[in-house]
């Protein structure tokens, strides 16, 4: 004999309603931004706090943010960079990151920058799942 489904389940398979990418574009323009949206406090705080700390600690460590793809490399930079949303726009316009590379904490610097954008995207990600029900 069949068994009825738990609320549970049911609650995840139903549609959702309204615009189900605003979690995952708002996560990716400003970090937590996603969570913060569905009422993820503590999920959202922490990850802004990881994500703009790591951005400002590789642009104190005079890390360089990536404006162009001469390379492979270049290129995954810029999208790791590009991850960051907002921080990275605000940070270019403001000439913050473009100077070339002079120091060995620089090099720390520009990776700590696109981990921070990598971990922005997997974020915004997280919240887009959650939001659509594919996570709980």
């Amino acid at each position: 004999m069949g068994t009825a489904p738990n609320k549970s389940t049911a609650a995840r398979q139903t549609p959702q309603q309204g615009f189900v990418y605003l979690p995952l574009i708002a996560g990716w323009l400003v970090p937590g931004a996603g969570h913060f949206l569905l009422r993820k406090w503590g999920r959202g705080t922490l990850l802004l706090v990881a994500i703009v700390a790591m951005f400002a600690l590789g642009l104190t460590m005079d890390g360089k943010l990536y404006t162009g793809a001469q390379d492979i490399l270049a290129l995954l930079g810029l999208v790791g960079d590009l991850g960051s949303g907002l921080m990275y726009f605000v940070s270019r316009a403001i000439g913050l990151g473009g100077d070339p590379v002079m120091f060995t904490t620089a090099d720390y610097g520009t990776k700590f920058i696109v981990v921070a954008g990598l971990l922005n995207v997997i974020a915004a990600v997280d919240a887009h799942n959650l939001r659509t029900g594919r996570k709980s």
